[in-house]
């Protein structure tokens, strides 16, 4: 089968961030608000008063300090807390179509190959603005791309698990070049009001472009040498917005139809299978994890990357064995270890591996083993 190579990444950020000061003064006023509202009954015990945030909390738990965003106004008004993204009629292009062009851009010039040559588009993430058409047709389109597309989602991991399938179709035939982004709007299905995750999120879009080795013109991009992916059900990580909530007037605006988690047992039980998923991977391509001169882990959380880190290397991580992006990013779900990667990949010299790692909702696990050309 023949060798594939990742020849270009694109990046598109939305113009706008929000810092945590700017996240935790809105949240708190809000607080002060429904506390208000509602100081008879705490003052009778009946309820519970809401605990307010803080800017050293959000980042001793997460690494994070700030978050860009597709809209700032809608998230820091504290009678909303929820972004103003306007509906677009059919004839515009959607919102994610506009991030994945951009992005789209970015890889397909590093890789010095115009819309035209390839065959595939994938798009996937955590979350799609519409059920059909699939938006990579409608990337598809408005670049000028030939061949076929299709939308895919794995949550947190859908990067990955994109990555493989490019490689796979390059491998098979299907394609010869393929063009996987990950247009994230994340802070779309963020409850803003929950203390514990309110400041997790925030948005981008990615883009991969791979190519059949022999077709390649950029010469020093990263030839991909292996892909495992790793799934199991768990609840811990859960948002029920779909189709058929219609159909249940009473589910209707609960807090599960937004993202919803169990923090602590994600943690508890994601980060030794991430460990034990990379290490075994690498083991079945004979390489051990002092081979990897880097890992571009999915950027969650600080304490997460870093513990993952610690257990595969057997010592402290430095910021150059695994890159830190999510203290200016945020969570920006599948999007996060392709920034990573984007940005932390072109100081590597020919011959030097490392691991594209994604994990999340799932639970779902997909790694990626590259070597710098």
């Amino acid at each position: 089968m023949p060798d594939v190579v990742i020849s270009g990444t694109g990046l598109y950020t939305p113009p706008e961030s929000i810092s945590n000061d700017e996240l935790v003064e809105a949240f708190n006023t809000w607080v002060d608000q429904e506390n208000d509202l509602n100081r008879e009954a705490i003052a009778a015990g009946e309820v519970e008063p809401l605990a307010k945030s803080s800017s050293e909390f959000i980042e001793k738990a997460s690494g994070i300090v700030s978050r860009y965003v597709v809209n700032r106004d809608g998230v820091l008004d504290p009678q909303r807390m929820i972004p103003r993204i306007p509906d677009r009629s059919n004839d515009q292009m959607s919102i994610q179509c506009e991030m994945a062009i951009h992005a789209a851009r970015g890889a397909l010039a590093q890789a010095q190959v115009d819309a035209t040559e390839v065959d595939m588009v994938i798009v996937a993430c955590s979350n799609l603005q519409r059920a059909y058409p699939a938006i990579a047709v409608e990337i598809q389109h408005y670049l000028g791309c030939d061949g076929y597309g299709y939308d895919m989602n794995v949550a947190c991991s859908s990067a990955t698990f994109g990555i493989k399938a490019a490689a796979d179709a390059i491998q098979s035939g299907s394609a010869k070049r393929v063009l996987m982004v990950s247009p994230e709007i994340c802070s779309g299905h963020l409850n803003f009001r929950d203390r514990d995750s309110h400041f997790i999120f925030g948005d981008a879009c990615t883009a991969v472009l791979l190519e059949r080795e022999d077709l390649v013109r950029r010469k020093d991009g990263y030839k991909v040498v292996g892909c495992h992916l790793w799934t199991q059900f768990s609840n811990n990580i859960r948002n029920n917005f779909g189709f058929l909530n219609r159909g249940d007037e009473e589910g209707v605006g609960k807090l599960d139809k937004l993202f919803i988690q169990n923090g602590r047992k994600v943690f508890k039980e994601v980060c030794p299978q991430v460990a034990k998923h990379i290490a075994g991977h690498l083991e079945s391509l004979e390489l051990a994890a002092s081979d990897m001169s880097r890992l571009w882990l999915h950027q969650a959380n600080l304490n997460m990357n870093q513990l993952v880190a610690r257990k595969l290397l057997g010592r402290e991580p430095t910021v150059q064995d695994a890159p830190v992006i999510l203290n200016e990013y945020a969570n920006t779900s599948s999007a996060g270890s392709i920034i990573a990667f984007h940005k932390h990949s072109l100081d590597l010299k020919a011959g030097d591996k490392g691991v594209i790692c994604s994990f999340g909702a799932g639970y779902s696990i997909g790694s990626v083993v590259v070597e710098r050309q």
